[in-house]
């Protein structure tokens, strides 16, 4: 029998499903070490690709000064530059990369935390109107 309640109980699972269930269900099949580990190993990738493409752009942009200036000097300074530059940007880049997805596993804990609890209660609702069978004294059913 249908009750009002576990009505509004399986709506509000199949509406937390659909709004959260992208963002939430796939980061939980990883511990919070592996999720963050394997997130920072594709920060990482991400943005040396940018900034060796961004280097690029500007090596085109500035190629008749750096052509004018072919001296060693000039151009292991300018590397040391471009380097130290690319450390300290990765760097920041990896904090905040942490940060984020850290606090992205932990939204994703408490929600799941949140679902479970739903379907505990949604559970006991149905826990409720299960009754045994009635058994006949001698304790045979036909």
């Amino acid at each position: 029998m249908l009750s009002e309640e576990k009505i509004k109980i399986m709506t509000s699972l199949a509406m937390f499903e659909k709004h959260e269930g992208k963002r939430i269900f796939p980061i939980n099949r990883y511990f919070k070490s592996d999720y963050i580990s394997s997130k920072l190993f594709r920060s990482f990738f991400s943005y040396t690709l940018s900034f060796v493409l961004c280097l690029v752009l500007w090596e085109l942009y500035d190629m008749g000064q750096w052509l004018n200036t072919m001296e060693l000097k000039g151009l292991t300074a300018a590397g040391m530059r471009i380097g130290l530059i690319y450390l300290i940007g990765l760097i920041i880049y990896l904090g905040i990369s942490v940060v984020v997805y850290m606090k992205r596993y932990e939204y994703a804990s408490r929600g799941t935390k949140v679902y479970l609890a739903k379907l505990k209660r949604l559970d006991k609702r149905y826990e409720g109107n299960t009754r045994p069978l009635k058994r006949p004294k001698g304790g045979r059913t036909s």
